[in-house]
């Protein structure tokens, strides 16, 4: 998932990592001004548009022949006459089954604490976790959102989690204001890959 805010070298740090495999990006600019998602998306190149998923503004994903939209919670309905791949994303097990039923894959947000928006804390208990995976409620289309990071990875594979939302724990490797080399960045996004598997 993207940063929340635009940034100068976001171009260039998002058409390397799509060079070094990421398959999918979500993007996420809360509040941000369509105009600056164009510009980011015509900076890049449009052999990565079909693995880009906007979170809004969501003529995008017409425009730029983009992967899908993604709906940032439960009960927002998806859009008059939209056809196309269709992500969401869900704060309660309660809400996975339904979540499921209308979507490609659903995100459980706040699985552990977030690195990118410290108001955000773990809403779930271990067990909770466990039970919703031993009744089929997280599967390999539930994916794993908030705080996670290369040492928890491997515990959201063992729920069977079919993938992670990594956000923080890449971006902040990276000082937006102050640094111009992203090399830390792309050798962590490596590690991240190999931990994925």
């Amino acid at each position: 998932m993207t940063q929340p805010t635009f940034f100068v070298e976001e171009d260039k740090i998002l058409t390397t990592l799509f060079e070094e495999g990421l398959d999918c990006l979500h993007l996420y600019k809360p509040g941000a001004s369509p105009m600056y998602a164009e510009r980011l998306l015509t900076l890049l190149s449009s052999d990565f548009y079909s693995k880009i998923i906007v979170h809004d503004h969501f003529y995008l994903k017409e425009e730029y022949k983009l992967r899908g939209i993604h709906i940032d919670d439960e009960s927002t309905p998806v859009p008059t006459g939209y056809k196309g791949k269709i992500s969401r994303t869900c704060t309660n097990i309660s809400d996975l089954k339904e979540a499921k039923r209308h979507s490609e894959y659903v995100f459980l947000k706040r699985i552990f604490d977030s690195q990118t928006f410290e108001e955000e804390k773990s809403s779930f208990t271990a067990n909770e976790l466990e039970d919703a995976s031993k009744h089929g409620l997280i599967d390999r289309h539930v994916y794993a959102l908030g705080g996670m990071n290369i040492d928890n990875i491997k515990v959201a594979k063992e729920l069977g989690f079919g993938g992670v939302v990594i956000c923080g724990d890449l971006w902040n490797r990276f000082n937006i204001h102050q640094e111009l080399d992203y090399k830390a960045l792309i050798a962590h996004f490596e590690k991240l890959k190999k931990v994925i598997g």
